[in-house]
């Protein structure tokens, strides 16, 4: 039941389908859905996640020149793509099984752990693209002084540091335990005291979504007032406009971020209320348990997007797989 294991990227089971009541509406298929689809759907996500996060970091990284300040970011957010899909056989798999964990106590917290640092880091990530890109379109006399390579690496690695300190919860409470009435053997989050549920949603939704969203929309706006107003100026000047499909990668990445996570951090919030008895009702039960789940196959979709939109909407990195197909043939062809 919801109320009994606050789900934590929902790994656990919260409901049978078998258990409703004459009260309950009748969710068996949309749960025979789930054990026959979603694990097919959650699989061929992973494949491509991993190879096209594998394809981003090897265009980045096997140039033999230094990265842009913005690469820097773009190489840490593939990166942390790349972990977060790692993921997803396990969770496949544990749906395959209606929710039976059969890898163990170590791999129980390691994975979810590891996935949950993931879902920090690539938010915050976006937050510091947004902020990039904020510095270098609308304060571009002082970008050179507030931008620089370094200062990237610094902020990257402060960022992977902040997303493993706030995972450990998700470390130290993440167990395999029977769950009472299913007679199953998943993996659970058991925090030892209610007061860790607060706590689990103030540090999920509150410093993992809602405050990074506020910065994330603060930085965008102000670039497109920014834009616009050139491009006034540039109207009255010369009578022509700008070209600015070169700044439509970082919006198009924050855009698609937004769609594809709104959903899990809209049931989680959803899902304390209904443990906090704000919403109660058997309707309300079966709808957080289902849509947690579905929500969090649209929130891992947003880790293979990316490189999709790395080769569909960023010309400079088009540019950059030119350079290393070339690198490539000159050395195959000496």
């Amino acid at each position: 039941m919801a109320t009994q294991i606050p789900p934590d990227f929902s790994i656990s089971k919260q409901i049978s389908p078998i258990q409703n009541t004459s009260d309950c509406m009748d969710t068996k298929e949309l749960w025979d859905v789930l054990y026959s689809v979603l694990p097919t759907s959650i699989t061929v996500i992973f494949w491509g996640g991993l190879l096209g996060n594998i394809f981003a970091l090897s265009i980045f990284l096997l140039l033999r020149r230094r990265l842009t300040v913005a690469e820097i970011y773009l190489t840490n957010l593939s990166a942390s793509d790349l972990v977060f899909v790692m993921g997803l056989p396990f969770w496949a798999e544990s749906i395959q099984e209606q929710f039976v964990w059969p890898f163990g106590h170590a791999l129980c917290y390691i994975v979810n752990g590891v996935v949950k640092a993931n879902m920090f880091i690539s938010i915050f990530l976006v937050v510091a693209i947004s902020r990039d890109r904020y510095i270098a379109l609308v304060h571009t006399m002082s970008s050179r002084i507030q931008r620089s390579q370094r200062q990237a690496q610094i902020i990257c690695v402060f960022i992977w540091f902040l997303g493993g300190l706030l995972s450990i919860p998700t470390f130290l409470f993440r167990s395999v335990e029977i769950v009472p009435g299913l007679n199953i053997s998943t993996c659970i989050l058991q925090f030892p005291h209610r007061l860790w549920y607060s706590i689990r949603i103030i540090e999920l939704s509150v410093a993992g979504f809602i405050l990074p969203l506020i910065a994330i929309i603060f930085f965008n706006s102000q670039i497109i007032t920014s834009l616009r107003g050139r491009t006034k100026t540039n109207i009255r000047r010369s009578g022509k406009t700008r070209n600015t499909k070169a700044t439509t990668l970082i919006p198009t990445l924050v855009i698609v971020f937004i769609i594809c996570w709104t959903p899990y951090h809209c049931f989680a919030i959803l899902e304390y209320l209904f443990w906090m008895k704000a919403v109660q009702g058997c309707f309300w039960e079966e709808l957080i348990d289902l849509g947690l789940i579905y929500a969090n196959f649209f929130a891992f979709l947003n880790s293979c997007l990316n490189p999709v939109i790395y080769v569909f909407v960023g010309k400079l990195f088009r540019v950059r797989v030119c350079e290393a197909y070339k690198q490539c043939t000159t050395k195959c062809s000496m």
